[in-house]
């Protein structure tokens, strides 16, 4: 079913056994849960599939480890479980990644640390060798599970200024600990509302539709693009709206103060010497007011972020002047012999995370755990029970995800009939385990498609093992490279048109490819893939020339980009 269709059908039945309002990583994971369970369940987004908290984060996998500090082992243990499941199910958007830890202090912190951990100090202070020396053996032992990286190592300054010849030369030594990182979340949030589909026909997921009202037996949904209201008629409600989730519970009927969320802001550079400075590895520290800071190499650029700073409304969030000089400031104190200045940032982005409401004075000691806040029938009034997200992190969806599950269930007298522990995500299905298996695997589909082997090699970069289906959608007709873009084809974006829900020009540049993220996008661009959705949604031109304004305005407002708006009206 399409959008259209989906809206339609609950139109004209509206009962549904479970309603997600909220679509990104929390909400996609529990969405795919009960589908494997055999649960009848709509998902509603207000914008696009991905787009909040779950697009904005710092692209990490990984279990924290400067929560240990905080004792909050179970979370920790949780997320490199939860990593390592990630690294083996969805190999393609999964990528091991060193990170080092640049250290100017032998025993700093080191009281400091175990008064945390008791609870009798929450101001930071900077960690130093023996602490961080305790940190990352703990970190090693509770990653064991599913083992997939190797354990941390420690060197001393001669040893780590020649591995990164540009840090900082105050160093006394370095330590390299394994983590990984996701390249798009976005993409990985496509593939597990694909996987869905074939998990269930009872299981629907539509964008740019928003909870507004809510009834004793009833919920009231507003479609963003036409206007139009209808009513479903849910028997569970799962609020997994990330930050806007008090919004979300005010809009039904329901106050709650569930959510104090922190505004985190990164930006991406085109420096090349920073990006190699790096050799391979983030680069995670300090800085001298308690903020973690990272530098990640990212697809031959430089993600540098990020802040945390309190936030009341998420739909107010953007990143400030003052961020940026704050990011751009913070790369001096591990490479001071780099220039950074804003003539170099391609992308810049920002997004609320979904924190519990806390006293903390220090947002960083704000717990990261999730929890599920349920309001049941009783409480509310309504018929219907109210689950309610508040926390977590990208790592532990999948966990996160399953707790809702299971609550969801028991509440519907149902049982769960399959674990999602194992299951492979998209296009990581079948994935090479070498080089010499991909370069095999890109002969096979090269030759299956008539496609040219460097083709394959760079959709196979993109979509993983789905690469074969795209590659044979390309092939089905004639096809063309983009004129702004010639490494991506006119065939290529229509399939993610037709297969991946894209309803707004924004969809395709910022979310469905990372062509926005790596600062490729131009005037001439929005252009052309204006009239490629154009020609695939059926818009008029009065349509496509409103998305290619709203989506010029998006890019340059939200992610700094200047693309110029002028001459954009067309007939």
């Amino acid at each position: 079913m399409n959008r259209q269709q989906i809206i339609d059908k609950f139109k004209a039945d509206p009962s549904v056994a479970v309603l997600i309002i909220g679509a990104g990583i929390n909400g996609i994971g529990t969405y795919r849960d009960l589908a494997a369970q055999g649960v009848d369940v709509l998902m509603v987004e207000r914008g696009d599939f991905g787009s909040g908290t779950s697009a904005a984060s710092s692209h990490m996998l990984h279990g924290g480890i400067r929560y240990l500090e905080n004792g909050e082992f179970r979370l920790v243990r949780e997320a490199l479980t939860e990593r390592n499941l990630m690294l083996r199910n969805a190999p393609h958007y999964a990528k091991p990644l060193p990170t080092t830890v640049p250290i100017f202090r032998w025993f700093s912190g080191l009281f400091n640390a175990p008064l945390k951990f008791v609870r009798l100090r929450d101001k930071p202070a900077e960690r130093g060798a023996l602490v961080i020396k305790i940190g990352m053996i703990v970190y090693d032992i509770f990653a064991r599970n599913y083992r997939v990286m190797p354990t941390h190592k420690f060197r001393l300054k001669r040893a780590a200024l020649a591995q990164y010849p540009q840090l900082n030369p105050e160093i006394i030594c370095a330590g390299t600990y394994y983590d990984s990182w996701m390249p798009s979340p976005e993409r990985i949030c496509m593939d597990l509302l694909r996987d869905t589909v074939t998990l269930s026909d009872t299981a629907h997921a539509v964008n740019y539709v928003s909870a507004v009202d809510g009834g004793r037996d009833t919920v009231t949904l507003r479609d963003e693009i036409t206007g139009e209201t209808f009513d479903v008629q849910p028997q569970v409600v799962v609020n997994a709206g990330g930050p806007w989730i008090d919004f979300i519970n005010r809009a039904i009927g329901k106050e709650t103060e569930f959510i104090g969320g922190t505004k985190g802001s990164h930006l991406i550079l085109d420096n090349p010497l920073l990006h190699d400075a790096c050799n391979g590895s983030e680069i995670f520290f300090e800085n001298d007011d308690g903020r973690i800071v990272l530098i990640l190499p990212y697809l031959g650029k430089v993600m540098v972020g990020t802040t945390d700073i309190r936030i009341e409304d998420p739909d107010e969030a953007h990143v400030t002047d003052d961020e940026i000089e704050y990011i751009l400031g913070m790369v001096n104190k591990v490479f001071p012999n780099i220039a950074v200045d804003h003539s170099q940032i391609v992308f810049q982005f920002t997004g609320v995370r979904p924190l519990a409401n806390s006293g903390a004075s220090f947002t960083g000691n704000v717990t990261r755990d999730h929890t599920i806040a349920a309001i049941k029938p009783a409480e509310s009034g309504f018929a219907y029970p109210i689950y309610s997200l508040v926390g977590g992190k990208w790592t532990t969806f999948r966990a996160f995800a399953e707790q809702t599950a299971d609550q969801v269930l028991e509440a519907l007298g149902k049982k769960r009939h399959v674990s999602t522990e194992l299951m492979f995500i998209g296009g990581g299905r079948d994935y090479p385990t070498d080089k010499g298996a991909e370069a095999v695997w890109i002969n096979r589909v090269s030759a299956g498609t008539n496609t040219p082997e460097a083709r394959i090699a760079a959709l196979f970069e993109r979509y993983g093992t789905h690469a074969e289906t795209i590659a044979a959608f390309c092939a089905e007709a004639d096809d063309a490279p983009l004129t702004n873009l010639p490494d991506f084809t006119r065939r290529e974006i229509r399939y993610l048109i037709d297969s991946e829900a894209v309803t707004r020009l924004d969809d395709i540049l910022i979310r469905r490819s990372l062509i926005a993220w790596l600062g490729r996008v131009n005037q001439g661009l929005v252009l052309e893939m204006a009239e490629i959705c154009a020609e695939a949604l059926g818009w008029t031109p009065e349509r496509r020339d409103d998305e290619i304004e709203r989506t010029i305005n998006i890019l340059n407002d939200k992610h700094g980009m200047g693309i110029d708006p002028v001459g954009l009206q067309t007939s």
